[in-house]
């Protein structure tokens, strides 16, 4: 069974932010809370652990994998990043949004779309954001279920029914079963690709215009 870190968000002890990134580090994968749902996570240069967690979700392997940055700064080192682009990501993040960017050649061939796209997050949260500062590289973000199943908002219920096939579970309270507004900016256009959280009236207008 997985081991179970048990956290306060606001209070994060530097003991467990390190526990976490030893298990990415060693090829391990967590799952844990952002600021919208709980989310399987591993290090993005791991191509045995993604492996693992579209075996557990049982998701297509053609389908691709966003994943959490630390900053804007970070995002561009593995999205192309246009003045447009850049624009809208600095003001909605951090927040419940993934946008779609062009990939650059820094970013792994197994978390792009055969379009050579990549969907990237900074979620408003802390542990996701410590997470990926003291290990030095995104982590893989996708809803903690299987494919095509209701996403679990509980860690107690995600550690029952997940705690054999990962390497630790972060519980830090339910959460809300709102998984993140999904947002294409290819070629300097909004195009609403999934309704969650966040305020869409911003993205409405621009696609209406």
């Amino acid at each position: 069974m997985a081991e179970l870190i048990r956290l306060d968000p606001d209070h994060l002890k530097a003991r467990h932010v390190a526990r976490i990134v030893e298990v990415l580090r060693s090829g391990g994968i967590v799952i844990y809370p952002t600021d919208t749902i709980y989310g399987f996570g591993c290090d993005f240069s791991q191509k045995g652990a993604i492996e693992r967690i579209r075996r557990l979700k049982g998701r297509d392997a053609k389908k691709p994998m966003s994943f959490v940055c630390a900053d804007l700064t970070n995002i561009s080192l593995y999205c192309r990043v246009s003045n447009f682009a850049y624009r809208i990501l600095k003001r909605f993040l951090p927040g419940p949004y993934t946008f779609v960017l062009p990939a650059t050649k820094e970013t792994p061939r197994l978390v792009q779309s055969k379009q050579k796209t990549v969907g990237i997050r900074i979620p408003d949260h802390p542990l996701p954001l410590a997470l990926v500062a003291e290990l030095g590289s995104p982590i893989i973000s996708t809803s903690a279920n299987r494919s095509a199943e209701d996403v679990i908002s509980d860690p107690e219920l995600l550690q029952a029914e997940f705690g054999h096939g990962v390497d630790l579970v972060v519980d830090a309270g339910q959460l809300p079963v709102q998984p993140s507004t999904v947002i294409s900016l290819l070629n300097d256009e909004v195009l609403i690709l999934r309704e969650g959280g966040g305020d869409l009236d911003y993205f409405r207008a621009q696609v209406r215009e």
